[in-house]
């Protein structure tokens, strides 16, 4: 009695590691950049786009939002992304799949100042990812826009001086762009306080993302 009940025990945890390899595999997505990664601007729960992207891809898709509000690409800039526990984290998710933006806040007068920097530290950040055992498909996103007179010091000229530069950088890097400024620059209304994408601003930069990730 005792041996057969082993073996009836021995036999389900067979079929379970059976069936688990059997499920289909579930690739994991990094969203990784500042405030407007994180969700500032959306309102109501599941708004932020990395929320809203997750609800294009489906269940197949995993996606992790790593955004941290005020954060720089720039190491040199006031709030490095680099020095972040969420950078870590997006790193230990092992990720199949990394969405970077940001470039934002490295607009504002105190961190442009360190602007030649921007190419090689963006580089070291893709590489970051590049070099994990996952081997993730990189994408590095284009700015939004910044309508009028921007906010916070943010501003549009020093993005119109990003865009050549992460676009160079993705060539040189093998990674593709997902152009988030061309997303919503013919709707200022959706960036309300000249920044932060609203509710639908934010399901249009889903919908961008969603079509790099596909390959469509």
């Amino acid at each position: 009695m005792r041996r057969l009940l082993s073996l009836s025990v021995a036999f389900l945890a067979l079929l379970a590691v059976v069936r688990a390899a059997d499920a289909p595999a579930v690739t994991k997505v990094a969203c990784v950049g500042d405030s407007i990664t994180q969700g500032a601007g959306t309102k109501g729960k599941g708004m932020s786009y990395p929320d809203q992207l997750q609800a294009l891809l489906g269940d197949k898709f995993k996606v992790g939002n790593f955004g941290v509000s005020g954060r720089t690409l720039l190491k040199k800039g006031d709030f490095p992304y680099t020095k972040e526990k969420r950078y870590q984290d997006a790193l230990q998710f092992a990720p199949q799949v990394v969405v970077i933006m940001l470039g934002t806040n490295d607009t504002k007068p105190q961190n442009w100042k360190h602007e030649a920097d921007f190419e090689a530290d963006y580089k070291d950040l893709v590489k970051s990812f590049q070099k994990l055992s996952t081997k993730p498909k990189v994408f590095v996103c284009r700015p939004v826009p910044v309508p009028g007179t921007g906010n916070y010091g943010i501003n549009e000229a020093n993005v119109q001086k990003e865009i050549p530069r992460i676009d160079a950088l993705a060539k040189e890097l093998g990674c593709e762009v997902i152009d988030m400024h061309a997303a919503l620059a013919a709707h200022p209304e959706m960036l309300p306080d000249r920044v932060h994408p609203n509710n639908e601003g934010a399901a249009e930069m889903a919908k961008a993302a969603a079509k790099a990730i596909a390959g469509k």
